[in-house]
């Protein structure tokens, strides 16, 4: 199964045989005060200064995020991603519940779009669905329903199949559904980690689809999360993870990455991986001088 994202000529695909697709997660203004405060003034230049920085740690697909309090989202959403356009040449994933906000940043994109997200409640599915067929978007579909989040892997396959069969009564095909089983915080129950890593492997198996997830959920209330949330991304590629929205930007997160590829038999010749171990090394030179 092969997702496709794309900007203008640019092409980045999201699948079981291609590498590991990075989402960079930090124009985002949640918990992030200067950011908050640069985007209501209209300054973009922090959420560009963002951008590039993901990009050049190996993002190869951005989140864009302008859910400010008391904000006119959908006019902030789309003039943030008039900036990240000017800055970078990435597919962008929008990140948004407020439908008015996704449609004006999916009516100004130049090429297909990721959405995140819809859920399988009735509400979300009726609204978002329509617009990534509007739009050609692809979209992020998350497993919890009206019932909530489910507990077990069995049930999480149930409620992706859901997604997957009201996305396709909308005109959205499977490879334009992405499904996030969630990753939830192991310091609230020490078997969230394995029930999601259970159901990577079951839903992947049985529906043949993209798996992504916000990996970094899994530490939240835990010392040394960074180690945690490593640990974790090897474990969910194994099962089948394709992509994640997580920080590039963490040196730790992205060479981890970089060695999964290269062991599943994803970086020919091993070129990725001797590419970036040469860019960090002419890196720390360049810091020693």
């Amino acid at each position: 199964m092969e997702t496709k994202l794309t900007l203008n000529e640019k092409t980045v695909t999201i699948s079981p045989g291609h590498p590991f697709v990075v989402i960079g997660e930090r124009i985002n203004p949640t918990r992030r005060k200067k950011l908050a405060q640069s985007l209501v003034e209209g300054d973009f230049s922090l959420a560009q200064e963002e951008a590039r920085m993901q990009v050049e740690a190996g993002a190869q697909v951005l989140d864009v995020n302008a859910g400010v309090p008391g904000a006119d989202e959908p006019a902030l959403l789309r003039g943030v991603v008039e900036a990240v356009l000017e800055a970078v040449d990435v597919p962008l994933c929008f990140d948004s519940a407020n439908p008015d906000a996704l449609a004006a940043a999916l009516a100004i994109y130049p090429g297909r779009a990721l959405i995140n997200s819809t859920t399988a409640e009735e509400k979300m599915m009726e609204t978002v669905l329509p617009l990534a067929k509007q739009y050609g978007a692809s979209v992020i579909g998350v497993v919890t329903d009206e019932k909530g989040i489910p507990a077990t892997a069995a049930d999480r396959l149930r409620v992706a199949e859901k997604l997957l069969k009201r996305a396709a009564s909308h005109g959205v095909p499977a490879e334009n559904v992405i499904i996030d089983p969630l990753a939830l915080t192991v310091s609230a129950d020490h078997r969230a980690g394995r029930v999601t890593l259970d159901a990577i492997q079951l839903i992947q198996k049985e529906l043949d689809v993209n798996i992504n997830l916000g990996a970094s959920n899994v530490s939240f209330g835990l010392p040394d999360r960074k180690i945690v949330n490593v640990a974790y991304l090897a474990l969910a590629v194994s099962r089948g993870l394709t992509t994640a929205i997580t920080d590039p930007t963490a040196p730790e997160i992205q060479t981890t990455l970089l060695a999964c590829d290269l062991l599943m038999g994803r970086d020919e010749y091993s070129m990725r991986w001797i590419k970036a171990f040469r860019k960090r090394e002419k890196a720390k030179v360049e810091a020693a001088r």
